[in-house]
């Protein structure tokens, strides 16, 4: 999940939905491994949030197999401590 906001306090918003569904990974990109029924949820969370003429948020969806070949290098928390659902 990737987002651009233009407004500061929906900025702040639409990280709050990010921060309670996944692990940032950089300042505006988390990484949130939902089942589909979970992925609708927070998906219409952000949707609620953001003005659709000025934000922009993407979401990538990546299958399990991939997901375990991604690389990573340096400081970062390991994503498979701290959610166990995988999208």
């Amino acid at each position: 999940m990737a987002y651009d906001i233009a407004d500061v306090k929906r900025l702040h918003q639409v990280a709050k939905v990010c921060e309670d569904w996944g692990l940032r990974v950089q300042y505006s990109v988390f990484e949130c491994r939902l089942e589909a029924d979970s992925f609708a949820r927070f998906w219409t969370e952000l949707s609620a949030v953001i003005h659709r003429k000025l934000d922009r948020i993407v979401a990538y969806k990546i299958c399990t197999k991939c997901a375990r070949e991604i690389h990573r290098a340096g400081v970062q928390e390991h994503y498979e401590k701290i959610v166990a659902c995988v999208y």
